[in-house]
């Protein structure tokens, strides 16, 4: 009888044990998903930029938030500037789980290509239904790898435009009309004057000869779709008139010391709050000579170097590309849709706690408090949609409106939208990228004689396989464009 009394008891504790190990099982499925009455999931999002010492704090506040809007909680984790590439790529080699990365240019086409970001079509029409309603159309048709998208784009502008930015105090004081100013060649009078004149002044800052092409794979690289002519046909700019032309006046300035003579080689950033230096050259957005100057502590102005056009590069600069290996990606995209959506999420990912890193004033416009510069400096670009962020106290009103104006005013390259496979060519890429680096900052900053080297240029590259590299670009670049008929 105890016997069987015993008996009973164990079948009724391994019962109860199967039960509980069930019920186990299945609350850990729910916290893993966040299911409405699990444990919030875990998202684990990696992007660039300096670590900061208030991500915990500012995070802590983000996950208030997140866990009430859609049960999750958000581990952020920065990778610093310099170590971004290598430590990103490896993580990502290695299988790790995570949910969201920060990405762009060729490393985001490259990773879709291999398949480690998810293609998020389905995601975008069920949970992220409301990003789409927002994203500009453009953004997400060109960041399109082989007909899906694998990535959420930063809603901002999505033109490229490179200009000539001036020191104005120096502009004023002799005079200079800037409205003559079209072409690299127009610099020439102004930059004789300041060389004669401002023994302080480096009249060109690091600079590089402007060619106006849609380029296929990295922006040194010599694979490019032309504006004018065929635009159909993949050409190696570095073999054309345009090129000669551009070097040959960059060698003109260099031989008048309008230049640095370690030009090529010299990793001086020319902050802008070093005030010797008459003119630069790069990207431009709307108002961005008011960032500049703000940042400055001077004036500065610029003019346009081109039109604005709407190329791969300049859609593809910043995005969030969930992994392959997220165990919850329904949760991840709903993240990234209240991140994008909601204006409360957004400044406090990107600004802070209002009233310890910033204060709000009575219009809505917000000041930066010393513990945001010490503590919380985010990178704003890397981290989502811009139109919803609030505005500085000296930003303009209509700030948000001329962005959007600028993207209605841009024309699109032909090739937006064609993402290159390089893994056909892979050992070829690899000696011209070698063989650009060599010789592309010499003859871009006029350091050496672009008739003589231009051909050495152009030679090596043909020997490296160039040739080879332009046929499959244009194969793939045809195969592409007829299936968009």
């Amino acid at each position: 009888m105890k016997k069987k009394k015993l008996g009973i008891i164990l079948a009724s504790v391994l019962a109860a044990g199967t039960l509980l190990s069930a019920c186990s099982s299945k609350d850990s499925a729910t916290s893993e998903k966040g299911g409405k009455n699990g444990a919030p999931y875990e998202i684990k999002w990696y992007t660039i930029g300096t670590p900061q010492k208030d991500t915990d704090k500012v995070f802590a506040e983000v996950n208030k938030y997140t866990k009430k809007k859609i049960n999750a909680t958000v581990k952020l984790t920065q990778i610093d500037w310099g170590d971004w590439d290598q430590k990103s790529q490896v993580m990502i080699n290695s299988g790790e789980s995570f949910d969201i990365i920060f990405t762009n240019g060729t490393s985001y086409v490259q990773n879709a290509q291999k398949g480690a970001f998810l293609a998020i079509d389905d995601l975008l029409n069920k949970e992220g239904k409301a990003l789409k309603d927002v994203i500009n159309p453009d953004l997400l048709e060109g960041n399109k790898v082989d007909g899906k998208l694998y990535g959420v784009p930063t809603n901002k502008e999505v033109a490229r435009q490179d200009v000539y930015t001036f020191n104005k105090r120096l502009v004023d004081k002799y005079k200079f009309d800037l409205s003559k100013v079209k072409t690299l060649q127009d610099l020439e009078p102004m930059l004789k004057t300041i060389k004669e004149n401002e023994s302080g002044v480096t009249p060109m800052a690091t600079f590089k000869a402007p060619l106006r092409f849609d380029y296929v794979f990295n922006n040194e690289m010599p694979f490019s779709f032309p504006f004018e002519g065929d635009t159909n046909k993949v050409v190696n700019p570095f073999d054309t008139d345009a090129a000669m032309k551009q070097f040959k006046t960059m060698r003109e300035y260099y031989k008048a010391g309008y230049l640095k003579e370690d030009a090529a080689t010299s990793k001086d950033s020319w902050p802008m709050d070093v005030e010797n230096w008459f003119v630069r050259m790069g990207g431009s957005q709307p108002y961005a000579d008011l960032l500049w100057s703000r940042s400055a502590k001077y004036e500065v102005v610029s003019v346009p170097a081109e039109q604005p056009t709407i190329v791969n590069e300049s859609v593809s600069g910043s995005i969030q590309a969930i992994s392959a290996t997220s165990k919850n990606p329904e949760k991840a995209m709903e993240f990234l849709t209240l991140l994008n959506t909601d204006p409360y999420l957004r400044n406090l990912v990107d600004k802070g706690i209002e009233g310890v890193h910033y204060k709000k004033n009575a219009d809505g416009a917000i000041e930066d408090l010393p513990a945001r510069i010490d503590g919380y400096n985010m990178p704003s670009y890397s981290l989502g949609n811009h139109f919803i962020l609030d505005l500085y106290k000296d930003d303009p009103k209509d700030k948000w409106d001329k962005f959007k104006e600028f993207n209605a005013s841009a024309v699109k390259a032909p090739s937006l939208g064609f993402k290159f496979n390089s893994d056909p060519v892979r050992s070829e890429l690899a000696s011209i990228t070698n063989i650009s680096k060599e010789f592309y900052p010499a003859l871009a900053t006029g350091s050496v004689d672009p008739e003589t080297y231009l051909p050495k240029f152009n030679k090596k590259l043909k020997e490296a396989g160039l040739d080879k590299v332009l046929k499959e670009i244009q194969k793939q670049y045809d195969e592409w464009k007829s299936s968009q008929k």
